[in-house]
């Protein structure tokens, strides 16, 4: 009977560890340069992605001061499998699988932004949306498979699976919002996105997101629309 419980506690334990929080008018603020504040977030795709979608929020005001991370994703294959950082000096970079590519604006407002990245394998092609408006396509790393068993990570940039953090890349302000499918979205899905409408997203759901914070990281009111 003791030991019928103890399995009990464990299996309550594990479901605590992994439930899903509904994060709506949400967003994780991290209010100061460090390297061992973040969030990982818990998704598992079905199978390695030849095709992805990410949306998101962020306010800082780092932009003309340093370079930080907006979305890291790792594999124990390639620790830049996804990632989304702004270069002070490039401006957007864009990485699949390790390639990169850059998205220049020609203006930098402190205001909350909201991004969406897209690519296929097929094809190659990368799309990048900031605030509905998309930037002019790219090719990056046809033919790849982004790999699953995957390490995401909210607030620093992953120079190895799950860590190797540096404060100097470290995101200082809110970031929300964060949706990821396992398709691209069409330009009208992406515009209703930013309008505030939804499309079930399925690797990850802000809606039902699971996660866990580390450090000085707070979940309060998101202050975008």
């Amino acid at each position: 009977m003791e030991k019928l419980s103890w399995c009990f506690l464990v299996l309550i334990s594990i479901s605590d560890a992994f439930s899903q929080t509904d994060m709506h008018m949400k967003a994780f603020v991290f209010p100061k340069e460090s390297d061992d504040s973040y969030v990982a977030l818990k998704a598992q795709p079905k199978g390695p992605l030849k095709a992805f979608t990410v949306c998101l929020y962020f306010y800082t005001e780092l932009a003309t001061t340093r370079d930080y991370s907006i979305f890291s994703y790792a594999t124990k294959r390639e620790a830049n499998e996804i990632l989304i950082y702004w270069s002070k000096e490039r401006g957007y970079v864009f990485g699949v699988g390790g390639p990169e590519v850059l998205f220049k604006v020609a203006e930098v407002k402190a205001a909350p932004v909201h991004l969406c990245a897209s690519w296929e394998s097929t094809s190659g092609i990368a799309e990048f949306w900031v605030d509905g408006k998309p930037m002019v396509r790219k090719s990056l790393n046809k033919g790849y498979s982004v790999g699953t068993d995957a390490s995401i990570i909210l607030g620093q940039e992953q120079d190895s699976f799950g860590g190797n953090f540096d404060a100097k890349q470290s995101l200082v302000g809110d970031i929300g919002d964060v949706n990821m499918w396992d398709f691209v979205l069409s330009p009208d899905e992406i515009n209703t996105i930013f309008s505030g409408g939804t499309f079930s997203p399925n690797v990850l759901n802000w809606r039902g997101l699971t996660y866990e914070a580390y450090g000085e990281v707070f979940a309060k009111p998101q202050l975008w629309p």
